[in-house]
């Protein structure tokens, strides 16, 4: 077994932005020279999730906001503000519940991804960021 590990920057505008970083998490496996195992996918940070979804259009700009605005909405009450007296408390909730990782098994140097499947960001903040992603390559 070995491990790799490797980062790469994302630039984002926040406020639910998706962005597919698949190609990305991908390049990196072929570069590992690792034949198979598991891909961790990290994203530093707490106001930023990472998941799988189908990367088109109706999806990402706007049925996963539309969906996260209904769990914390944007202009809901949230003491995170009250104590940093900032705007972005909906931001920490929402990347609570997705989570800041994922890990994605690849055979023969390839994702073992579906047909419509994409390893996506999602930035949650109120402003734009500039994300750090980490992914740690275990296999042999």
């Amino acid at each position: 077994m070995a491990v790799v590990t490797f980062k790469f920057d994302v630039p984002t505008k926040g406020n639910s932005q998706v962005l597919n970083i698949t190609e990305q998490v991908a390049d990196g496996v072929r570069a590992s020279k690792l034949s198979s195992g598991v891909a961790t996918v990290f994203v530093v940070g707490s106001t930023a999730g990472i998941t799988t979804t189908e990367f088109e259009p109706g999806l990402v700009n706007h049925d996963l906001k539309a969906a996260f605005e209904g769990i914390a909405p944007e202009d809901g009450r949230y003491r995170h503000e009250e104590t940093w007296h900032d705007d972005n408390g909906h931001s920490h909730v929402r990347a609570s519940l997705l989570g800041p990782s994922l890990s994605v098994p690849f055979i023969d140097r390839a994702l073992q991804l579906g047909t419509w499947q994409q390893i996506v960001l999602i930035d949650f903040d109120t402003r734009p960021r500039t994300r750090q992603v980490l992914v740690q390559v275990l296999g042999e």
